[in-house]
């Protein structure tokens, strides 16, 4: 009956409870710390998972059962029932389940903790409209964390959020969503609380904290989903404690090369020139003329193009007349080159018709190739849930880029935006709509460029690669970076603070383009700002497509060249420490660069100083002007050194630093002569 589904006991482990009425099945795994509900509907089939892995290197490339218990410490908590309720504790919290609508609340030390909305807390018969729905009590004062890199502040309260990966180039990180990530994960903080909420599922959604109301019921959060299951990790914790159990909920982090933290170039603008070669070789002079030491350079897709169309794979001998040669050559320099690679095959390539032959394109129903819009002409995307298509892509990554000296790879333009719901995936032997798993194919795509060069390459070797698109799980096999952003003054404090929303999602390596991909050409003042903050992210890459104007290069502003170096200078002193923070952060599921509040919980969330490892707090200027850095240091260090030396100072004091754009930036380590 709708809105009253009596749910009774039909299977009991001493770790699961399944519980079933109307068609429906609801499911409690226990496991240390986490609570998985499932919410399973007769006939509709549940998709596999490939975000959840825990605490392994990956899981099967056809994914991994939803409601698998391996790899979990399964618990056994005394389940209570009374006829109209289940009670039981887990990790020392208190939760109640009334099985009238399954309705789940909890409590810590006698403090609601979490809460389905009262009424109608699940879409069981339709009731609440199509697809997955879910309703939670929204708590007085409550701040949201999560969602990988939304823009806009780091608490998301009183927001909603598209559930989606897009390729939103020039995107404003104050407001515009979605963006290139798709993480339905969030944290919850409320009267000294928290929990985190993980949904598993790979469809478009929309979660909401606070925009949305209901006279009918209390005030509400909500998430709704295309996928008709439902299935989500409720984790307990501390925050800190929720971001560790996530990541490893997501299995192990993939390790970067050392080289990886240095700077790397990028720009549009020298592959796209008839003159490739020349002007890739002439950047890696100047690099060495001008005292900077790069660790490589984004090789942008224009090395692909015939005639104006760019077709993956295809090397322009015109352009680059010796692949091999040009790779060699960066090498020489201590470089490598990254290569751009797109899943989508325009319907001019030369292989278009033997991969559709092979049924190896996303398809309707008839198995003709689904076409859509694609840099300037039609094309058709690469299904990875196909094992033909999938071998086919690695032996091209291996033949065409890794063989010639091309190992690192830039899986770019991967968001997969299909929504039309007559395009199917193969899915391994088990076909289902494609929309219904969009970020899978960037996650697939990103795993076969991998394997491909460790087969060539050896099972010891460390690739770099790299998917701007990513999900849950992407951290096991790729790094990724917050997309093409704008160059603007305004921008650059939503960019940090997008960083610091990533940092809290399971991801070790990433960053923005410094300087801003689309947009005008960023003069002296915000160069320099950014370079400043860009200099204590992993990811440190200046990179820009900006027609008619220079491109965005350490030597942009002869004249502050000497600013430059120094920023550059302390990258390079800081290339131990990174790599064995990064080490740490990833073996231990923990973020690389992150808000302070993350350690101290009472430091202001919107703050701009922000942890660099464990032991730097980097203080960036984000206002243009600005010539000071005003803080408060944070109390969870006792002693602070200012760029590493001097008196101490002491956690909690307040002062002002002069930082000019021409400074070194601001920086405090907890001891003295750490860089």
């Amino acid at each position: 009956m709708k809105y009253d589904h009596r749910f009774e006991l039909q299977q009991a482990t001493p770790s699961m409870r399944l519980y079933r009425a109307d068609g429906v099945s609801a499911r409690l795994d226990f496991f240390s710390h986490m609570l998985r509900v499932a919410i399973i509907h007769e006939g509709e089939p549940v998709l596999p998972t490939w975000s959840v892995c825990p605490g392994e290197a990956d899981c099967p490339r056809e994914g991994r059962d939803k409601l698998s218990t391996a790899g979990f410490e399964c618990q056994s908590p005394n389940v209570e029932e009374d006829g109209e309720t289940l009670r039981f504790s887990l990790d020392g919290v208190s939760f109640v389940v009334e099985k009238k609508n399954f309705r789940i609340t909890a409590e810590e030390n006698g403090t609601p903790l979490y809460a389905d909305r009262e009424g109608l807390a699940y879409n069981f018969e339709g009731e609440l409209g199509d697809g997955a729905i879910h309703y939670t009590r929204r708590f007085e004062g409550q701040r949201i964390f999560g969602l990988g890199d939304k823009g806009g502040t780091v608490n998301k309260a009183g927001r909603s959020f598209a559930i989606a990966a897009t390729d939103s180039m020039g995107f404003h990180a104050a407001f515009s969503d979605p963006l290139y990530k798709q993480i339905p994960f969030y944290i919850c903080e409320h009267d000294g609380l928290s929990y985190g909420v993980f949904y598993d599922t790979l469809s478009n959604g929309r979660m909401d904290f606070g925009v949305e109301h209901d006279n009918y019921f209390e005030p509400f959060s909500s998430a709704r989903f295309e996928e008709k299951n439902l299935v989500f990790y409720l984790i307990l914790g501390s925050t800190a404690r929720i971001v560790r159990r996530f990541s490893w909920l997501c299995g192990e982090i993939a390790p970067v090369p050392d080289w990886a933290f240095r700077y790397c170039g990028s720009t549009m603008e020298y592959t796209d020139a008839p003159d490739a070669d020349a002007r890739l070789r002439r950047f890696a002079h100047r690099c060495r003329e001008e005292g900077i030491r790069a660790g490589g350079f984004y090789l942008s897709s224009g090395y692909t193009q015939i005639g104006e169309r760019r077709c993956v794979f295809h090397w322009n001998t015109d352009k680059i007349p010796s692949p091999e040669a040009l790779a060699a050559y960066f090498r020489a320099e201590g470089m490598e080159l990254i290569a751009n690679v797109k899943p989508a095959f325009l319907t001019e390539h030369p292989l278009y018709e033997t991969i559709a032959s092979q049924g190896w394109f996303l398809h309707y129903a008839d198995g003709s190739p689904a076409r859509f819009p694609f840099w300037g002409g039609m094309a058709s995307y690469l299904d990875f849930t196909n094992p033909g298509a999938y071998e086919f892509w690695k032996g091209c990554v291996r033949t065409q880029l890794a063989e010639k000296g091309y190992e690192s790879i830039w899986n770019d333009n991967n968001e997969y935006d299909v929504p039309d719901a007559d395009v199917w995936a193969c899915g391994f032997g088990h076909p289902f709509r494609a929309r219904l798993a969009r970020p899978l194919q960037s996650y697939l795509m990103a795993r076969a460029s991998r394997e491909a060069v460790i087969e060539l390459m050896g099972g010891d070797y460390v690739p770099f690669n790299v998917s701007r698109c990513a999900m849950a799980g992407t951290q096991r096999v790729a790094t990724t970076w917050t997309g093409d952003n704008l160059t603007a003054f305004d921008e650059l404090r939503y960019n940090h603070r997008q960083a610091m929303t990533m940092a809290l999602t399971g991801f070790v390596f990433f960053g923005p383009d410094i300087g801003g991909f689309s947009g005008p050409q960023p003069d002296e003042e915000l160069f320099l700002r950014w370079l400043q903050l860009g200099v204590f992210q992993p990811r440190f890459v200046l990179h820009s497509w900006k027609p008619g104007e220079k491109s965005t290069m350490p030597w942009l502003y002869p004249a502050k060249m000497d600013a430059v170096r120094r920023i550059f200078a302390l990258r390079e002193r800081m290339l131990g420490y990174l790599a064995a923070e990064e080490e740490r952060a990833r073996t231990r599921h923990e973020p690389l660069i992150y808000p302070v509040f993350l350690r101290q919980s009472d430091y202001d969330c919107e703050a701009d100083a922000f942890f660099c490892g464990d032991h730097l707090l980097a203080c960036p200027v984000l206002d243009r002007g600005a010539e000071a850095v005003t803080l408060t240091l944070p109390d969870c260090v006792s002693r602070w050194y200012l760029r590493g030396g001097g008196e101490p100072l002491e956690g909690g004091s307040c002062l002002t630093v002069p930082c000019r754009a021409e400074d070194e930036p601001v920086w405090f380590s907890d001891e003295p002569g750490l860089l």
